[in-house]
């Protein structure tokens, strides 16, 4: 009974100091990453069309603060990804990003807005530059439109260079494949 009651204060305080030291959003998002490597949870690439893409949708850059429209974007492939960087699932799955993104960067058809919605810009500003990410942030400057309305994230979009939708998922996802890669470039 003392050895068992000893072993759940070892744990109560393990996590304690995880919770305390902000540190259980990290380990939260490891042990994700780590479900990510297993394939479970790849990208689906078979989704269907869910509308058209509602182009009023304004955001600014992240550091510049430049304004930009959804409708800057009209006859490109457009890669959206709303996260925080509260929100482990978000976490876990910015590597894969950051891989799609590095393979993609230089293709001028294919464009990526991953929009955060922290409350706390310097946090997310700390997050970012200790991850070193190097893909576009953005942060909203309008409501968010319907179509791209979400309860959970992360959420992600990709609208083609026809203006649909063609990909929508809630939830963790690995976008570093290169069915993900073909679908964005595709025509």
């Amino acid at each position: 009974m003392l050895r068992e009651l000893k072993s759940w204060g070892f744990l109560a305080i393990i996590f304690g100091g995880l919770y305390i030291t902000g540190l259980h959003t990290e380990a939260s998002a490891l042990l994700q990453r780590v479900i990510l490597a297993t394939g479970l949870r790849n990208a689906d690439t078979d989704g269907h069309v869910s509308g058209k893409a509602d182009y009023s949708w304004k955001m600014l850059e992240w550091n510049t603060q430049k304004q930009i429209q959804l409708s800057d974007f009209k006859g490109k492939t457009v890669f959206i990804n709303v996260w925080a960087s509260w929100c482990p699932p978000c976490i876990a799955e910015m590597p894969s990003i950051q891989s799609l993104y590095d393979q993609l960067k230089n293709n001028e058809d294919v464009v990526f807005i991953m929009l955060n919605i922290d409350e706390n810009k310097e946090k997310a500003n700390k997050f970012l530059k200790r991850k070193n990410y190097t893909f576009p942030i953005y942060e909203r400057n309008s409501p968010t439109p319907e179509i791209f309305q979400s309860r959970s994230i992360p959420v992600t979009f990709v609208i083609n260079k026809q203006g649909e939708i063609i990909y929508s998922h809630k939830g963790i996802a690995n976008y570093d494949s290169q069915s993900f890669v073909n679908m964005l470039t595709s025509d």
